[in-house]
């Protein structure tokens, strides 16, 4: 073995350069990997970890009439005395934050640009709407006594042109069917690098959310944050009960899930393509080495070289191009991804209706060295194995002559 070793890591040394770029083909391969990991990776952490903190909590706790698909304000699709019921909730050492919030529905004027939003009512002190209060890009947070302000998403504002401590028409559905007008004050304008909740999306005060839309002591749901995103089904089996309907994050964004989906099943072609781009550089390699030593291999195999040994010496030089070129790899791979994990990459708005950052930040797993270090190694042995076999299988008498 130790023979067979020597003598292919010469082979390899008699062409250096072929021999350096065949392994650098191999690396960049392997480093295209780890960046389209690192982005899906970091695609999929921003999907869940912004709808979790914008849109659905780890778990929510609902009416049983409840309807997502609709913003009801009847007494019997929301939950009573929502602040007591949160109480209870946070009892829960796993549970980071519990508070409820109102859902409504309204139109915002301003001359004559009109635009249909979502008016969401927040308790401002509660730890799981401190996302708004870091957002904040002007203007002052909510409090909780204010009747006359509101927060809105930075998008928003733009398209509308006001800032903070301007004046907006809101005219807010409630629950008798009837339209509800009133003039706000802009406290302050907030982002959550979310442009499918900043385009759309206004804060008042739960109170005041709840007077306004003619349901006071009332909520569409409460919001619960823990403090482990792995406890989250102990803990919706822990508030499993009859009167209310609990849901994870999960349960709740079909449209996450079904773009995870969608997302891997497409990186997995690309794979595919860069794996394929790879092999066939290495196969094309080691098949000039074939060709090249013909009468080389005619006269060893002349003088008793077995053909398990031609086959040996050639897969082990597929072997040592995979390894050099994964190990460059893992190392232009992890450079890529670092560099763009500092600064993130913004690939702006995609029109999607999902809970993502506009600024992506890849990163990796330790799993996915691991990984994306086999796929390289496995394919670059497997496009070695039929120059390998072509080498072992020539007639003596024809490589002599210099005959494939």
């Amino acid at each position: 073995m130790k023979t067979i070793l020597s003598l292919a890591l010469r082979n390899l040394g008699r062409n250096k350069r072929r021999s350096f770029f065949s392994a650098l083909a191999l690396s960049i391969g392997v480093a295209l990997l780890f960046l389209i990991t690192g982005f899906l990776n970091g695609e999929m952490e921003s999907a869940i970890r912004q709808t979790i903190n914008l849109q659905s909590g780890h778990v929510q706790l609902r009416s049983l009439n409840y309807n997502p698909a609709k913003t009801s304000l009847k007494h019997e699709d929301l939950i009573q005395d929502p602040f007591a019921v949160a109480a209870a909730i946070q009892q829960d050492p796993r549970v980071l934050n519990a508070t409820p919030k109102l859902l409504l529905t309204g139109v915002l004027n301003q001359g004559e640009d009109t635009i249909s939003i979502r008016i969401i009512g927040i308790d401002p002190d509660a730890e799981a709407n401190r996302f708004y209060k870091t957002g904040l890009l002007s203007g002052e947070a909510l409090t909780n006594d204010d009747r006359s302000g509101i927060m809105v998403g930075n998008m928003l504002a733009e398209r509308f042109g006001v800032k903070a401590g301007d004046s907006l028409k809101l005219l807010v559905n409630n629950n008798d069917g009837s339209i509800t007008e009133q003039i706000f004050t802009v406290r302050g304008i907030f982002t959550t690098n979310v442009q499918a909740f900043d385009r759309m999306t206004v804060l008042m005060p739960i109170s005041k959310a709840q007077a306004i839309g003619g349901v006071e002591g009332y909520a569409s749901y409460i919001f619960v944050l823990l403090h482990n995103i792995n406890d989250t089904e102990s803990v919706r089996a822990a508030l499993s009960n009859p009167t209310y309907k609990v849901e994870t994050y999960r349960d709740m964004n079909e449209m996450l899930t079904l773009f995870e989906d969608v997302a891997s099943d497409y990186f997995g072609i690309l794979y595919l393509i860069v794996l394929g781009i790879t092999a066939t550089v290495v196969m094309n390699t080691q098949l000039m080495a074939v060709y090249e030593r013909t009468r080389e291999i005619g006269i060893l195999t002349s003088m008793g070289m077995k053909d398990r040994t031609v086959l040996s010496i050639f897969l082990a030089e597929a072997g040592y191009l995979a390894i050099g070129g994964v190990l460059m790899g893992i190392l232009l791979g992890w450079l890529s991804v670092t560099l763009f994990a500092i600064n993130g990459f913004n690939y702006g708005d995609m029109g999607l209706d999902v809970m993502m950052s506009n600024t992506i930040y890849p990163f990796l797993e330790t799993s996915n060295y691991f990984e994306l270090s086999m796929y390289g190694l496995i394919v670059t042995i497997l496009a070695g194995i039929y120059p390998a076999f072509l080498a072992a299988k020539l007639e003596p008498v024809e490589a002599l002559h210099g005959n494939l």
